[in-house]
C-alpha cells in the first residue's frame, strides 16, 4: 500500500513538473494552464483558422499565434483604436480587404463574425509579409506592420535597409516590440508542440 502511495505521488510530481515546464516554454504560462483546463475555447476556431490561413498561403499556426495575441480567442473583443474580433482588424484594413474582394454591403460590425475577421486579418497579414519579402526574415517586419502600420514599420527600417535584430531594436513602441516577440514565441511554441 505504501509503495503505491509513493509511486502515485512520484507520478503526480513528475506530471506536474512536466506541465510546468511546458507552460514555462509556451511563453505564457497562465494561458497554457487555461488552455489545458478549457481546451474547447482555444481550439474552437482551429478548423476555420486552418482553412482561411491555407487560402491566404499562411501557416495556420502563425495565424493562430496572432489570434492568441490579439484577442485570446474572444470573437467580440474591441480594441482601444476600434479594432475588432479575433485578429483585431481595424475597420480601415477591413474596408481595403472588402474592396479588393468585392464584398458588398460590408460594415465594420461584420468583423465580429470569425470567418470574416480571419479572412480580412489573414489577407492583411499576407500582404504585409509580401511587402517585406526581400528581407531575410520578413515575419518580424510584417508583424510590426500589422501592429503599428506600414508607414511606421518603414520609418523604423529607414532608407538603407536593416537587419532583423537592428529593426527590432529600432521599434520605437515597446508595445509593438513586445507584440512581435510574443507572436514569434507563440508561433515557435505551436511548431515545437506540433499542433495548434
Amino acid at each position: 500500500m505504501r509503495f503505491f502511495l509513493k509511486l502515485t505521488l512520484c507520478l503526480l510530481l513528475a506530471l506536474g513538473a512536466g506541465f510546468g515546464y511546458l507552460a514555462f516554454r509556451s511563453g505564457d504560462a497562465f494561458y497554457s494552464v487555461y488552455e489545458w483546463i478549457s481546451p474547447a475555447r482555444f481550439q474552437q476556431y482551429d478548423k476555420l483558422i486552418t482553412r482561411v490561413a491555407t487560402e491566404h498561403q499562411l501557416d495556420p499556426m502563425l495565424v493562430k499565434a496572432v489570434v492568441w495575441r490579439e484577442s485570446r480567442f474572444d470573437r467580440d473583443k474591441v480594441g482601444s483604436a476600434g479594432e475588432r474580433g479575433l485578429m483585431q482588424v481595424t475597420p480601415k484594413a477591413a474596408n481595403e480587404w472588402a474592396r479588393e474582394y468585392k464584398v458588398s454591403n460590408f460594415t465594420a460590425d461584420k468583423l465580429f463574425d470569425p470567418e470574416t475577421n480571419l479572412e480580412a486579418g489573414s489577407w492583411y497579414l499576407r500582404r504585409a509579409i509580401e511587402h517585406w519579402q526581400t528581407e531575410s526574415e520578413p515575419l518580424p517586419f510584417a508583424l510590426a506592420e500589422y501592429n503599428a502600420g506600414a508607414s511606421r514599420a518603414q520609418r523604423w527600417v529607414g532608407a538603407d535597409g536593416i537587419t532583423t535584430n537592428e529593426f527590432l531594436g529600432k521599434i520605437e513602441f515597446p508595445v509593438t516590440r513586445q507584440y512581435v516577440k510574443s507572436i514569434l514565441d507563440r508561433y515557435a511554441f505551436y511548431k515545437r508542440r506540433g499542433r495548434m
